[in-house]
């Protein structure tokens, strides 16, 4: 019998066990990677830091609710690149995007459970909420400088006391070249989604994280796993905060049961400084790179995520942009080796032009 792209990482784990555990649903023992469990075998983690068993209940885009959502159709035949691009400092296009709104939802972790999860800082799309789907998601209203980005980001809220602190303004979502070969980045798929961090993490795990920046900061306070215990009170200073994702993908799932199976970091070339994309996840996406700022300083000893303690941050990505459009700005600013603006314009290569026009809009 022939297997769907569904099954297939199932079937690549090569154990009666693990596809009991996904067929059924069944509680597991270790709820992350980090526990040396195999991530397809772990259940996913949900955002109040409790254990959970694999969905079994359809909703949104998972028709069958077994937490795999297959991508059609599939992207097979890719092999890794391990080649030397021509020299380019920067790869990399902004994604601009401000708050629109707060709620205890996560539509990738708890789809359809409104008031399920803890309190999340939503970006981007307008709509998000516990029954967000791709079909609801795409072409909707935006708070991304690009309409053409519908994309759902959000991530868990900041509170000082119980003032809940929000980011004011555009804040800067990067995309990027995880990979060395900044040629072979190709756009997301539609529809892929993915949770970058974990929220049970310690402040060792997080500190070690491959995503893991520079940390907290605020003034001159560099590289904290968990909130400075001050921040100096001026008007300028904001806490900020860096963090990357994956950016390899396995070609044949726009999301899996824990919600990072799909997805893999680049690995180093042996012999070399370069970054490629593992064997099991081939395709080259960009790098996602959040870059969050909250206007907060003084004493800090009150702030705190919705999540926990500043080490359990992690945040959400659903992609909803508009085909041509995320192409268009992958092709000339990472593929071009570029460094460009929400518009898809780099200011020390003029003569480059832009992706798109006044209006953010693709001509």
């Amino acid at each position: 019998m022939r297997s769907s792209p569904k099954r297939l990482s199932v079937l690549l784990v090569g154990t009666a066990l693990i596809a009991g555990v996904l067929g059924i649903g069944t509680m597991a023992s270790a709820t992350d990677p980090a526990d040396g469990i195999p991530p397809a075998v772990a259940a996913a983690v949900n955002h109040t830091g409790h254990r959970m068993a694999a969905s079994t209940q359809a909703s949104g885009d998972d028709a069958d609710g077994d937490g795999y959502i297959p991508a059609v159709p599939p992207v097979t035949g890719v092999v890794p690149s391990d080649a030397t691009p021509p020299q380019a400092y920067f790869h990399e296009f902004q994604a601009n995007c401000s708050v629109t709104h707060t709620a205890p939802d996560d539509p990738i972790v708890y789809p359809g459970q409104f008031g399920k999860s803890h309190d999340h800082t939503f970006l981007g799309n307008r709509s998000t909420n516990a029954a967000s789907t791709t079909g609801s998601l795409y072409g909707g209203s935006t708070a991304c400088k690009a309409p053409a980005d519908a994309s759902a980001y959000w991530m868990p809220s900041l509170y000082k006391g119980e003032q809940k602190i929000l980011p004011v303004g555009p804040q800067v979502i990067y995309y990027k070249a995880g990979v060395t070969d900044y040629r072979s980045v190709r756009p997301f798929p539609k529809g892929l989604r993915f949770v970058v961090g974990n929220p049970m993490q310690t402040a060792q795990e997080f500190r070690a994280h491959k995503g893991f920046v520079e940390g907290w900061e605020c003034g001159d306070s560099f590289f904290n796993t968990d909130f400075p215990a001050s921040c100096p009170s001026r008007p300028d200073v904001q806490l900020n905060l860096r963090m990357q994702a994956p950016s390899c993908w396995d070609g044949l799932h726009l999301d899996t049961p824990d919600h990072k199976s799909h997805m893999a970091y680049p690995v180093v070339k042996p012999g070399t400084n370069d970054n490629m994309c593992p064997a099991s996840h081939p395709v080259a996406l960009p790098m996602i790179e959040f870059k969050m700022a909250w206007p907060v300083n003084g004493d800090m000893s009150q702030v705190r995520l919705a999540s926990g303690r500043g080490y359990s941050f992690h945040y959400d990505f659903f992609n909803a942009w508009e085909e041509r459009t995320l192409k268009a700005m992958v092709d000339h600013c990472i593929v071009g080796g570029l460094q460009c603006d929400p518009r898809g314009y780099d200011q020390n290569n003029p003569g480059r032009g832009a992706v798109l026009n006044a209006d953010y809009l693709l001509p």
